[in-house]
């Protein structure tokens, strides 16, 4: 009688990952950074705000969720297998690229259109196109149809915001960039219930 040896699998399937506690604190930046953006900008501002605070809740949401997705990041790559954790380091190096990339794009735009303007519209756009084509492909890697989802309409509404300008921009993305992360919050647990 002979006997076939199956390949051992990975201990940790890479959709397993439990993605809400990042996108908790996404959606927050979204919601508080760009919604008091939204708020405090324009001809006729609805609540005058010292202008540190939008920045400051942008940028404590956006560490929030940053560690929160490095360290679903780790979590998926404990028990995967060689190819699975390779993805995950080119995934996670995809990040610093997308960024570095974003960061000349825009240096060089403001310069050859000397716009002093132009970062303020560019970087919360920019960033959410980023994102959201980052998250497109971590869903393909990871078989997350959630992360898929929200990467899809993250680069799409970012896109779109920019036809408004300011400080339209800003609520696009406060509400339907923080709407879509509270959506992918419940959606999240859901996916997670059905793969357990």
């Amino acid at each position: 009688m002979t006997t076939i040896a199956l390949p051992a699998t990975a201990t940790t399937c890479i959709g397993d990952v439990d993605n809400r506690a990042a996108y908790v604190g996404f959606g927050l930046a979204y919601i508080l950074g760009h919604g008091t953006t939204a708020i405090s900008q324009g001809a006729d501002p609805l609540i005058a705000l010292p202008g540190w605070l939008p920045p400051a809740l942008l940028g404590a949401g956006l560490a929030a969720g940053t560690v929160f997705s490095t360290l679903a990041a780790t979590r998926a790559q404990r028990g995967a297998d060689k190819h699975n954790a390779l993805a995950g380091k080119l995934l996670g190096l995809s990040w610093i690229t997308g960024f570095a990339a974003l960061f000349l794009a825009i240096t060089g735009l403001t310069a050859v259109a000397e716009t002093a303007d132009l970062p303020t519209v560019l970087w919360p756009t920019g960033s959410g196109l980023v994102v959201g084509l980052l998250y497109i492909a971590e869903g393909v890697a990871r078989r997350n149809l959630v992360h898929y989802t929200l990467g899809t309409w993250l680069a799409l509404i970012s896109t779109t915001a920019l036809i408004v300008g300011t400080p339209g921009l800003f609520w696009i993305l406060a509400i339907a960039g923080g709407g879509a992360y509270t959506v992918a919050v419940v959606l999240e647990r859901r996916r997670l219930a059905l793969i357990r």
